[in-house]
């Protein structure tokens, strides 16, 4: 089987839009951070409990019972940390934690006696794949949680069904965990050069809360449901520059279900998207971005590549905050008629200027949101457009149906054979039509608290680039 990858496409913003204006300068995206010095040591033979202090750089502890952070305490891990987690344990987190590994030594939440499945016999069942075993009940922030710091640090096999019910808000018995909850609209969650492997339901959700998702890799989210993204109301934030592959559904959601003010408000710009949403069954439904229900927000400079459904902007009965959605620049691609037919998924009122890659005066549109009749339906853009990755094939050699992809880690074996251990390389060629002709007269949202931002641990932004996707020409992007 072959690993697919979504890239969302870029288009033009309507005149009638304000935006801020940015800087177009490059920030540089990776500080070192120093290594934690804190007075209470944790000892690598401790198995759980109530914890504060710091988990040592170059250490591994085993854990085999929940971890549990009171408020006003606070987790801190250095750099080249491994938690190895056995049986359905949590870390729950009432006060704050704060994993500080770096691109030499990054952290680990794993299992520690579980390998990853990268063969293609593993790609048509996902009962068999450990990605979608759920293994451990993730981190879970209560209500009471300020802070969720995850830079440089591995997240893996989690979504286990709660086998008790937990001490914290959510954790029911018998629920479907994800691997990462974060629920307090006060607090702040700063996800950054990360990765989250594997998970049943969504791999991360924001139940409120301002939110940093920078230069992250999230592969195999969500079993046949469940989203890489899913933030609901009180969420404000950016997603940026992160490379989703394989999602169950979608890459990027938004909504403003639950009322807790303020309305949610999320910029998703230069992210790439591969191969979502073929492991989801309800129409619509899967693949890359998508805003519904009152929410609003920005997006632009998306690479969204063989995803099963395209941008997605929901309309009656649960409009999202039509007014105040500012999108395009947007670049799309479609190994399938299949995949190019449901650009602009059928029935919802996602814009034809929502991407400026396919042109839609190319697409033959005749889109009708009123009706829900498809934007075009026009068979020869299949396999048209490639935005030429450095390293992998597109169209994809020996698929017949895109639901047989399997979703391979980046740099590990090569989906169509499998004895072809090539890395892939999804950085753009230098003649790729995707390079240049993006958006940037935008700003990041940037609304983490002033508080961290004058830490050490703040977020490190990386503005709007011209070039589609998550790895732009000049470097600054994600560093996977």
């Amino acid at each position: 089987m072959k690993k697919i990858f979504i890239i969302t496409f870029a288009m033009l913003l309507g005149a009638t839009f304000i935006f801020n204006s940015c800087k177009k300068s490059v920030e540089k995206i990776y500080v070192s951070p120093a290594i934690v010095h804190i007075a209470n040591p944790i000892s690598d033979t401790t198995t759980g409990g109530t914890l504060a202090g710091t988990m040592l750089a170059g250490h591994t502890y085993n854990i085999s019972r929940d971890i549990t952070i009171n408020p006003g305490d606070t987790l801190w891990l250095q750099s080249g940390v491994t938690v190895c987690l056995s049986g359905a344990v949590s870390v729950i987190v009432k006060g704050a934690l704060i994993s500080l590994g770096t691109q030499a030594f990054p952290n680990w939440f794993t299992v520690c006696n579980v390998s990853k499945v990268n063969t293609i016999s593993q790609s048509e069942n996902p009962g068999t794949d450990p990605a979608y075993h759920g293994y451990w009940t993730g981190i879970n922030c209560d209500t009471s949680c300020t802070l969720l710091v995850l830079k440089w640090t591995h997240i893996e096999f989690g979504g286990a069904s709660f086998p008790v019910t937990e001490n914290f808000v959510g954790g029911t018995q018998g629920k479907t965990s994800y691997c990462i909850l974060f629920q307090n609209p006060n607090g702040d969650f700063i996800m950054e050069d990360s990765w989250l492997y594997g998970a049943l339901d969504d791999a991360v959700r924001v139940q409120n809360g301002r939110l940093s998702v920078m230069r992250s890799t999230f592969e195999k989210a969500g079993s046949t449901g469940g989203d890489c993204i899913n933030v609901k109301s009180g969420s404000v934030g950016d997603m940026a520059y992160n490379l989703f592959v394989g999602t169950a559904t979608d890459g990027t959601k938004a909504s403003n279900k639950g009322g807790i003010a303020p309305e949610c408000n999320i910029n998703m710009y230069n992210n790439t998207y591969i191969d979502g949403g073929y492991r989801q069954a309800a129409i619509g439904r899967g693949g890359d971005i998508n805003y519904e229900q009152g929410a609003e927000g920005m997006a632009y400079n998306n690479l969204i590549v063989n995803c099963k459904f395209g941008f997605r902007i929901v309309g009656n009965p649960t409009f999202a905050d039509t007014l105040n959605m500012h999108y395009g620049y947007n670049y799309g691609y479609g190994d399938s008629a299949s995949v190019v037919e449901q650009m602009y998924p059928t029935g919802y009122v996602t814009e034809l200027y929502a991407y400026v890659v396919p042109v839609p005066s190319h697409t033959g549109a005749t889109y009708d949101p009123v009706n829900g009749t498809p934007a075009y339906n026009d068979d020869s853009l299949a396999g048209k457009n490639n935005p030429m990755f450095v390293n992998f094939p597109l169209p994809e050699p020996g698929i017949v149906h895109l639901y047989d992809i399997s979703y391979v880690t980046p740099g590990t074996l090569a989906p169509f054979t499998t004895t072809n251990a090539n890395s892939y390389d999804f950085h753009l060629m230098s003649n790729s039509p995707a390079l240049g002709i993006g958006y940037t007269n935008f700003s990041p949202l940037n609304l983490i608290s002033s508080g961290v931002k004058a830490t050490s641990y703040a977020p490190v932004l990386t503005l709007p680039n011209k070039d589609m996707g998550c790895y732009p020409s000049d470097g600054s992007g994600n560093q996977h």
